[in-house]
């Protein structure tokens, strides 16, 4: 597991948009402690956002891009009589959440060679249109959950 920490009390909304998911996201995203540069980072990903998705508010667009990229359900290791099974199981909301941020994360980074607001930008975009790198993971975890329907009467 990862280190936990009570960050989400203690969420101040990010200063732009007054978006807590914003605040969280700007958070995930810093490294080093340097909130100012993965501020700048975000809100200039949203600049970029703001010409390519003509149709919506670039914050709108990163709250649906979000919620594009939770996933419903994840299988999670069960040991039975010496045998572990991948049970499928709900996500509770606050696991979806870092999961969504964690994964298109993930996707920003693994892309390589061009500066991080581009590719932040183009992965938010392509989340809110349901394409991408992050959403691709999200719908392999659905896959496997849909595939090990079997086991679902071991979650309890």
């Amino acid at each position: 597991m990862g280190r936990i920490t009570a960050s989400r009390k203690s969420l101040v909304p990010d200063p732009r948009h007054g978006s807590l998911l914003a605040a969280k996201f700007i958070n995930c995203l810093m490294h080093d402690g340097k909130k100012s540069v993965a501020q700048q980072v975000f809100y200039r990903a949203l600049d970029i956002i703001k010409d390519k998705v003509k149709d919506a508010e670039p914050i709108d667009v990163f709250t649906q891009a979000v919620s594009n990229v939770k996933p419903e359900v994840e299988v999670r290791s069960k040991r039975v009589g010496g045998a572990a099974y991948q049970v499928p199981m709900q996500v509770n909301r606050n696991r979806q959440q870092s999961l969504a941020i964690r994964w298109l994360l993930l996707a920003v980074r693994e892309k390589k060679g061009r500066p991080m607001h581009e590719k932040l930008a183009e992965e938010l975009a392509a989340a809110y249109n349901r394409e991408g790198a992050a959403v691709s993971r999200r719908e392999n975890v659905h896959r496997m959950a849909d595939a090990n329907k079997a086991f679902a009467h071991f979650a309890w």
